[in-house]
């Protein structure tokens, strides 16, 4: 089987191949999504494009793989220190707990016994755990594609800082396209959406990248990413009263998690003596 193999291709060819391929397959989605009006009617339209688009990165990574290793390896489909899969989940967690919390004393966005009623009801549970594992499904879509091949092919050429940074600066622009021709965004203006979504996504993509890293598992992003998504756009939501003021602050759109993640990933950045020796790092 070993003539099946091919040598080892340039990770600056393989990279580029890859956002190419995320691109195209992206753009059929983006599109769609693009010309679907966010009504209830389409509700189901919307759930099926958003999904398929998060798992253009994927396909788009195996192909890649398939291409030129003939074989599906690199992923990091293996949990070697299951510590960071706990840590992965707290992050997340927590991080959503300090942005409403601080909503809720400060009487910015008060707090919802309404809605707490309803999610401490045992009636609750099921919503909970079909809401956590297809959040965590469409996570999976994009994080095999970012952190299980963009992240381990960078980190052959580049050390951790320009790693982060191309990383996140692509996986930021890959979102573009579902800010200003979609519903992505916040209720604000879109220029408003794109200053505090630009850094959030860049630090989470320096934390995501350390995370992949330090762990040598794709999992560990899977797991930030699909909590804060079900964390940070449901469930804290649903213990929070809606006030203008609070649309501002909270969620992905608010101005309290490009704050939050900036101080993450200067701590993270700190500890990058912590990760495996890169190629690069001796240049």
């Amino acid at each position: 089987m070993q003539g099946l193999s091919r040598p080892q291709a340039d990770p600056k060819m393989t990279v580029t191949i890859f956002v190419i391929l995320t691109f195209i397959f992206s753009s059929v989605f983006w599109y769609l999504l693009s010309q679907t009006p966010a009504i209830a009617d389409n509700t189901t339209y919307l759930i099926i494009y958003t999904t398929a688009v998060m798992w253009c990165p994927t396909l788009a990574a195996v192909l890649t793989r398939l291409y030129f290793q003939r074989n599906l390896k690199g992923f990091g489909m293996g949990i070697n220190k299951p510590i960071w899969l706990l840590v992965a989940v707290l992050i997340p967690i927590g991080a959503g707990l300090l942005m409403f919390g601080s909503a809720w004393i400060s009487a910015i966005a008060p707090f919802s016994y309404e809605g707490a009623a309803m999610i401490l009801s045992v009636s609750f549970i099921p919503a909970f755990v079909i809401a956590i594992v297809f959040n965590l499904f469409a996570a999976a879509g994009e994080e095999f594609g970012w952190r299980g091949f963009l992240v381990p092919e960078l980190a052959r050429f580049q050390n951790f800082t320009v790693l982060a940074l191309v990383s996140g600066g692509i996986w930021t622009v890959w979102h573009f396209p579902l800010i200003i021709f979609g519903t992505y965004h916040g209720g604000g203006s879109l220029a408003f959406s794109l200053a505090v979504f630009i850094p959030s996504v860049m630090g989470a993509g320096l934390i995501l990248a350390w995370l992949r890293l330090i762990s040598g598992s794709v999992w560990v992003a899977v797991l930030f990413h699909g909590f804060w998504n079900y964390f940070i756009q449901q469930f804290y939501p649903a213990l929070t009263q809606p006030t203008e003021a609070g649309e501002m602050m909270l969620g992905e759109f608010g101005w309290f998690a490009p704050a939050l993640y900036v101080i993450l990933a200067l701590i993270f950045w700190h500890y990058r003596d912590m990760l495996p020796k890169m190629p690069a790092d001796g240049l």
